[in-house]
């Protein structure tokens, strides 16, 4: 009977213990539930005002995409401020040559099709062959808009580079330039064999239609008038 009694006792230790144990566990829960509630608050202003700075720069870099001539001008202020810049300081040159590499290549996909005709001939340039066939023009692999944007957007970075000395690394520039036009001559001319090759030129000049029939047909009906 004692033994009953506390074996009992026992039982009822343990189960104010796991009671006590769940309670603390609760309460811990709690307060890590109103700490992350706390910080959510916190980082939700935040955030909020992050994605409204980017909506605001969205819809203004989207309004300057029918104006191509004010925007490279702009770009073009951006590039010569940079150039003082360098100039200025009398450093820096390895950022100008990493820009001048990543300025070419970017032209390089600025004037290259969208398809290779290398790639797959079939889809590659072609001239209309009829009269109702229109004027194709030139799709580019990178579009002038984000040429432009990758464009600017390297210059600026090019400049603020240029405030932080552990960017101007030491290098004799003379060889750097020399380096870099033998690589811009060497990469154009073989972007002009290539449209030599596939008969197609990177700029469109407005929208042409075939009439070669058709402006024959009138020539000859003027005649015999």
């Amino acid at each position: 009977m004692i033994h009953e009694i506390e074996w009992v006792l026992i039982k009822r230790k343990q189960a104010h213990a796991f009671t006590d144990e769940m309670n603390m566990d609760c309460e811990r829960l709690n307060w890590m539930e109103g700490v992350g509630a706390e910080g959510a608050s916190v980082a939700s202003p935040v955030a909020q005002w992050g994605h409204d700075v980017w909506r605001v720069y969205q819809y203004y870099l989207d309004k300057t995409t029918p104006h191509t001539v004010y925007r490279w001008i702009g770009t073009f202020v951006v590039g010569a401020i940079y150039c003082l810049r360098v100039c200025y300081v009398q450093g820096f040159y390895i950022i100008a040559y990493g820009l001048g590499i990543y300025i070419l290549n970017l032209l390089i996909g600025f004037l290259s099709p969208l398809v290779d005709p290398e790639i797959d001939p079939s889809d590659g340039p072609s001239l209309p062959t009829k009269g109702s066939d229109e004027f194709k023009p030139f799709i580019r692999r990178l579009p002038e808009f984000k040429f432009w944007y990758s464009f600017t957007k390297a210059f600026i970075i090019a400049f603020v580079m240029t405030f932080f000395s552990m960017f101007d690394v030491p290098v004799f520039w003379p060889i750097l330039l020399c380096y870099w036009i033998v690589l811009f001559v060497l990469t154009m001319r073989r972007q002009i064999a290539h449209m030599i090759k596939y008969k197609y030129i990177p700029f469109s000049f407005g929208k042409q239609k075939y009439g070669g029939k058709k402006s024959s047909a009138s020539s000859s009906g003027f005649r015999g008038d």
